[in-house]
């Protein structure tokens, strides 16, 4: 009995967190990842050298916007999966759509460049760095959105250090962009979603670790 007075007295007093909480302490993760991550890529990988030319192209825009919405289907998927029941179904749609999409574009690109071309159209010239620099600049929204989330009571841990990853992978990607010179479909399609996936498994194997109640 008196168990039960203790925990009827205290769930008394608990009142519900503002509804906007975990959205808007995820979107400062992203503010500050992506700031960090904007800051390794101007002190370490350094800035494309035809940067200014390039933002006045259609295929930059497209990149960006592929990152971007990678970034948003695993905000979407952070912000369900910090609550105890939420379900990451809309963000897993999201991602898939916009994977589908470039599919369609870059498959279509790649059917009507010669053959003999095709090669350097799906490797470009830095496919064996890419994904390990999303990778890289995707550690610090991570971290931030890992220790988020924990304040708030996920219960699928694994899923939920997933969606951290997918969205930092996003944030990263999208500031990579800033740095890569590609801008093949195929190429963003192979070497940008697998940085992304990198990131995503990265945050599953951190996330039971991380995110686990202590």
């Amino acid at each position: 009995m008196e168990t039960e007075r203790l925990i009827d007295s205290l769930a008394a007093n608990l009142t519900p967190a503002p509804s906007r909480q975990v959205s808007r302490r995820i979107v400062m993760t992203a503010l500050v990842g992506a700031a960090a991550a904007l800051v390794a890529v101007l002190f370490w990988l350094g800035l494309r050298s035809d940067l200014m030319i390039a933002v006045g192209g259609r295929m930059f825009w497209m990149k960006a916007a592929y990152a971007a919405i990678l970034g948003v289907a695993g905000f979407a998927c952070a912000e369900r999966l910090a609550r105890p029941t939420g379900s990451a179904r809309g963000g897993l749609l999201l991602a898939v759509a916009a994977l589908g999409v470039l599919a369609v574009i870059g498959l279509t690109m790649m059917m009507m460049t010669p053959p003999a071309e095709r090669m350097a159209l799906w490797l470009g010239q830095s496919w064996r760095r890419c994904p390990f620099y999303i990778l890289a600049l995707s550690i610090p929204t991570l971290a931030l959105a890992l220790l988020t989330m924990r304040r708030f009571a996920p219960t699928r841990l694994g899923a939920a250090g997933a969606a951290a990853g997918l969205f930092a992978g996003g944030v990263a990607a999208t500031v990579y962009g800033l740095h890569c010179g590609e801008t093949s479909p195929i190429f963003l399609l192979t070497w940008y979603s697998l940085g992304v996936a990198l990131s995503t498994a990265l945050g599953a194997l951190l996330g039971p670790w991380a995110l686990r109640w202590r």
